[in-house]
């Protein structure tokens, strides 16, 4: 199915895969940093180096596809106290890497959202494979978030009336009962019912009752 909303999430999808990727490195050891730089520069990447969380949290987001990695201990906030800071940004995936990994703060990280845990010393390749796979969770995340951004502009342009019975319509009311519910005519509420398929760039109902729980319409109890 091809419809304007899909359009605008591919676009979105498309313009940030152009995008040169970013991998943040925080790790207080300098030679860490500088190695970890020019390793990620040589596979293509755009490398941003931080000694301190406190320093990383203090550069603006970056809304491409990027991913961290995160050394575990770290002066003051500690790589786990940091990622309990940013655990909202989930299209930034954590790799963690340590010198003394432990099962306990190992799946303490894992829990929380990262998606690797690496014990210093590791390979080049085992680190670059890590990340590749990081960047590609963040392209996928990004794209769901540009779908869902459109989605949201497209549920702002209906009249109050079009939310309504949308939400009506989602909750699996057929349209003789929500013209009863509302006092409208049947006929009325398949003309809305149009408004609402075509504003929302929707085929199906089966289309609608997906996007209508992306975006968290309230479900109606009905008998």
């Amino acid at each position: 199915m091809s419809s304007a909303r899909d359009a605008v999430s591919e676009g979105r999808a498309s313009l940030v895969s152009r995008e040169t990727p970013v991998v943040f490195v925080v790790d207080d050891d300098v030679s860490v940093r500088e190695s970890l730089e020019l390793l990620v520069g040589s596979a293509g990447w755009q490398p941003e180096t931080f000694v301190s969380a406190e320093e990383f949290l203090a550069r603006s987001r970056f809304d491409g596809p990027s991913c961290l990695v995160l050394d575990v201990t770290l002066p003051k906030l500690s790589g786990l106290d940091l990622q309990n800071r940013i655990v909202d940004r989930t299209d930034m995936p954590i790799i963690f890497i340590t010198g003394y990994g432990d099962v306990p703060t190992t799946v303490r990280a894992m829990k929380a959202g990262a998606v690797e845990f690496l014990t210093k010393p590791f390979g080049d390749e085992v680190l670059l494979e890590a990340i590749r796979h990081a960047i590609e969770r963040s392209r996928t995340s990004l794209a769901r978030e540009a779908e869902l951004r459109a989605l949201r502009d497209c549920h702002a342009s209906l009249t109050p009336r079009q939310r309504e019975i949308m939400g009506l319509v989602v909750s699996g009311l057929l349209n003789k009962q929500i013209a009863a519910k509302l006092g409208i005519s049947e006929i009325t509420v398949k003309a809305h019912r149009g408004q609402v398929m075509r504003k929302m760039h929707i085929d199906s109902l089966a289309e609608l009752v997906r996007v209508g729980a992306a975006l968290d319409v309230p479900l109606v109890a009905h008998a």
